[in-house]
């Protein structure tokens, strides 16, 4: 008779284990897939157009280093039960953290204008306006976080995740040269010069972005996940953010195999990508491309006002979270309804031509920004007092601490570059 390799007890162990994961799946997921919003998808697309397979390689590592940086976050906020933020002003004072949280808004603004504005440009393919579909989509995002709860918040959130299995129909459909697409992944190639670096800078600023660490650790402590689920939640970070990165393969393929491939290599915005997509992989191709732009907009709009809300009120002291009503945290709520404002206003404002600046830009100052995010993140995960025996391993701390240094010399590499071109390779 035929038995099963496994006893009951076995099994009982795996579905406890697998009911338990469900209920923490969330904030790893979330944070990682909303990194391919409007923004990181015209730069994915760009870097496809630009120089085709090539820099499917750089994947690999940001990959290895977003599991690091995200689990690292999420491991505090489950350990302390606090915020980044609110970490960082308790250790290293109110001033430092009004400054880190000018930066953040600034920077997170100009993310949410690409974020309206990809919404914008992907409704213009199926011919609606966007003085319509940007009011809408505003009215839309402000009504989820504003009338629900983090549990309905998080479920919608969830099911948007699942629409980024558009790029990969596309990504098949585009009909890329695998064998290319191979070698572009296991064969570094690097070039220095400034496009190039400006390139690589916007993918890793786009693929692990400061706003992501606050939001996370943020999402984990509000979902109120305990120490004896770290393991669950940190399979919840690393499933997040290898599913991010196979979205970005198939995006980056599918411009490589069109757009690149048949020498239109000049794109201004992730709509265009999808409109180029259309003679040379056909109306499907191109129509999925720009409903998994939509998504991605709309479903960013979302989490990056509400990333910044959270960021900035905990970080001067106020009251938030998605859980408390208006009259109990006016501040979170008046800061995320004006990000959305602000935002949706310069994205009707600003014609496209004005729009794509803004919009590599911030991916850019992401890139920028995070080394200064990931050094506050390094000291208060290698704090023995405040994360005990859960503080950082020393191979964590090689790889977070390379991360960090390779960030910098990309940007000095760029600014040098910029500046004085005839000095470069």
């Amino acid at each position: 008779m035929f038995r099963l390799p496994i006893n009951r007890t076995t099994f009982r162990r795996w579905r406890t284990s697998f009911l338990i994961f469900i209920s923490v799946l969330g904030p790893g997921i979330i944070t990682a897939n909303v990194d391919n919003d409007a923004g990181g998808i015209y730069t994915y697309s760009v870097a496809g157009a630009l120089f085709g397979y090539s820099l499917l390689w750089t994947l690999i590592p940001i990959t290895v280093a977003l599991i690091i940086v995200q689990e690292m976050v999420a491991r505090m906020g489950v350990v302390t039960g606090k915020g980044l933020a609110d970490l960082i002003r308790e250790e290293y004072g109110f001033r430092t953290t009004f400054i880190l949280m000018i930066m953040l808004l600034l920077t997170n603004w100009g993310n949410t204008v690409s974020e309206f504005a990809g919404l914008a440009t992907g409704m213009q393919l199926f011919h609606v306006n966007r003085f319509i579909s940007v009011p809408l989509g505003a009215i839309f995002v402000w009504l989820l976080v504003v009338r629900g709860t983090y549990r309905i918040v998080e479920k919608v959130f969830l099911a948007a995740c699942v629409f980024y299995v558009t790029y990969l129909i596309s990504g098949f459909l585009a009909h890329p040269n695998w064998k290319l697409a191979a070698e572009g992944t296991i064969m570094p190639s690097m070039r220095l010069s400034t496009d190039h670096l400006y390139m690589i800078i916007g993918l890793v600023g786009t693929t692990i972005a400061p706003w992501m660490q606050f939001y996370l650790q943020a999402a984990v402590v509000e979902k109120g996940i305990k120490l004896k689920h770290y393991v669950q939640s940190r399979w919840d970070v690393i499933i997040g953010c290898i599913i991010v990165d196979v979205v970005a393969f198939f995006i980056i393929i599918a411009c490589a195999a069109t757009i690149f491939s048949s020498g239109h290599q000049q794109i201004k915005s992730a709509a265009d990508a999808a409109l180029a997509l259309r003679p040379l992989a056909g109306t499907a191709a191109s129509a999925i491309f720009a409903l998994g732009l939509i998504n991605a907009s709309l479903f960013a709009a979302s989490i990056l006002p509400l990333s910044t809300a959270y960021t900035v009120c905990e970080g001067l002291g106020f009251e938030s979270g998605i859980n408390k009503r208006p009259h109990e945290a006016p501040a979170f709520y008046s800061l995320y309804t004006g990000l959305i404002i602000l935002g949706g206003l310069a994205a009707l404002v600003l014609n496209e031509s004005r729009q794509v600046p803004i919009i590599l830009f911030s991916q850019v100052a992401n890139g920028i920004l995070l080394p200064i995010v990931l050094i506050f993140m390094l000291r208060l995960c290698n704090r023995e007092d405040l994360m005990g025996s859960y503080r950082n391993t020393r191979a964590f701390n090689i790889i977070a601490w390379t991360t960090c240094i390779v960030i910098i010399l990309l940007t000095l590499l760029l600014v040098i570059s910029s500046f004085m071109p005839n000095y470069m390779p």
